[in-house]
């Protein structure tokens, strides 16, 4: 009996199996970031041991592609989705990966797995002792053991949620000690802290400057860099930053909130470095600046000014002359913000000495030295245009016939111009104002 059956014209049809498709393979290998999976093979050792079975079963690597991301959210890896990209424009049609989980931790990425599949873009999936194919069988199996890993994921995130809300129980905060404290190295008591008793007395000191002599940001960042000489075990400055962090960490006096913005507060077993009361004093003078910071008024020109003796910005002040007749007189005077040198010893000076002195200033520079000089023609323009229409026409002539002094129309706006448009005036300067012994002075930039 032969092994052919006539077909229904007659031809000889043989019964053999159709030869195997060639399947292109894209060698994958993911080492993830994740500290739980820190015993799965290196990368290296991966891609090596996927070569030793692809020469032995004879598959044909066209490319190798490496990649370093957890796999357990959807379409956050780079590399697998341009392999999945690749998949559908053709360019492999199988995969080779250490195990399943290397490809997928979500259901996300194995849905689009599984729909590679079942468009016959993806002929085969092999790991190191598996191999999934488009068939029912195969591609649960697949989805079985993906799904698994999620599943042992989802325990772990759920088990580390469990131990370190325990741990908060017991009044131990699951992170680095806080500045003043040191962690306790013993394995048998994990998050445990000790007193630094090199730290903490000074952190005890930052509080009641604050709370008890109202010192500022600033003022504590120079006391600790220059006479306390302080610094963290990881041997850094503390910058002003990280100051108001401790001011309003209330670690220090017994508590402690985990997650930051929960809401969940656990009183700690640790021993508080400041009282309840020492740190509510803090917080109402930090309050107390952040008020009058917000309600400070603008001046002309502060920010356009540096000390001459320390190189601090100069702020200002505003006081009040109540006078017997009724009338009250308003004085402004600028100086040394002290934020470099809070000893500096710069003087006070008011207002209208700064305008006169600068008025000084700009009748020795040449006009060009201001860089508005266009922005000037422009409004004298506009205001000439005005005053011929408002004059009439019998003063349009000599009006066009007047010679514009860019200069003294700076003059005019520093002495009565608004603050907009004095800041604007000076910040065009290419020269840096300088405040020293009650005298303003230029200074280059490159000085």
């Amino acid at each position: 009996m032969t092994n052919q059956i006539k077909g229904s014209a007659g031809a000889a049809t043989s019964t053999n199996p159709p030869l195997p498709v060639k399947v292109a393979y894209c060698l994958y290998a993911r080492k993830s970031t994740e500290s739980e999976e820190q015993q799965v093979l290196s990368i290296d050792s991966q891609i090596k041991e996927m070569i030793k079975i692809a020469e032995r079963d004879g598959l044909e690597i066209k490319e190798i592609r490496k990649e370093s991301h957890s796999a357990k959210a959807t379409g956050q890896r780079e590399v697998f989705n341009e392999l999945l990209k690749d998949i559908r424009g053709g360019k492999f049609s199988g995969i080779l990966t250490w195990a399943p989980d290397r490809l997928s931790r979500n259901a996300g990425d194995l849905g689009s797995l599984v729909d590679l599949m079942d468009q016959k873009a993806l002929i085969e999936i092999r790991t190191f002792s598996q191999k999934f194919s488009n068939s029912p069988s195969e591609k649960f199996m697949l989805t079985i053991l993906c799904s698994t890993a999620k599943l042992e994921n989802d325990n772990k995130s759920e088990n580390v949620k469990r131990g370190l809300r325990t741990r908060c129980e017991q009044g131990l905060r699951p992170s680095m000690a806080p500045t003043g404290y040191l962690n306790e190295k013993r394995k048998d008591k994990p998050c445990e802290v000790i007193v630094d008793p090199v730290r903490a007395p000074i952190v005890k000191q930052i509080f009641e400057k604050v709370a008890n002599e109202q010192w500022s940001g600033r003022r504590i960042h120079h006391w600790l860099r220059h006479e306390a000489k302080f610094k963290t075990t990881t041997r850094k400055h503390l910058s002003v930053s990280n100051i108001f962090m401790i001011l309003k960490k209330t670690f220090y006096y017994g508590i402690f909130e985990y997650p930051v913005g929960s809401g969940n507060w656990y009183t700690g077993q640790h021993t508080p470095i400041i009282t309840k009361e020492l740190y509510d004093q803090a917080q109402t003078q930090l309050v107390r600046s952040e008020i009058n910071k917000q309600n400070d008024k603008e001046f002309a020109f502060t920010k356009l000014i540096s000390c001459g003796l320390c190189g601090s910005g100069v702020t200002a002040c505003e006081k009040f002359k109540y006078q017997q007749n009724g009338n009250t007189r308003r004085y402004v005077y600028y100086g040394c913000t002290k934020a470099k040198d809070p000893a500096c010893k710069g003087g006070y000076i008011k207002e209208e000495d700064i305008i006169e002195q600068i008025t000084k200033i700009l009748d020795t520079l040449d006009i060009n030295e201001l860089g508005v000089k266009e922005k000037f023609k422009d409004e004298i323009s506009r205001y000439n245009k005005f005053r011929r229409i408002a004059l009439g026409k019998s003063r349009e002539k000599h009006a066009e016939g007047e010679e514009f002094d860019a200069k003294s129309y700076a003059v005019y706006l520093l002495t009565e111009g608004s603050i907009i448009e004095k800041r604007e005036l000076l910040s065009n300067l290419k020269s840096r104002l300088m405040l020293k012994d009650k005298v303003i002075t230029l200074r280059l930039e490159t000085e």
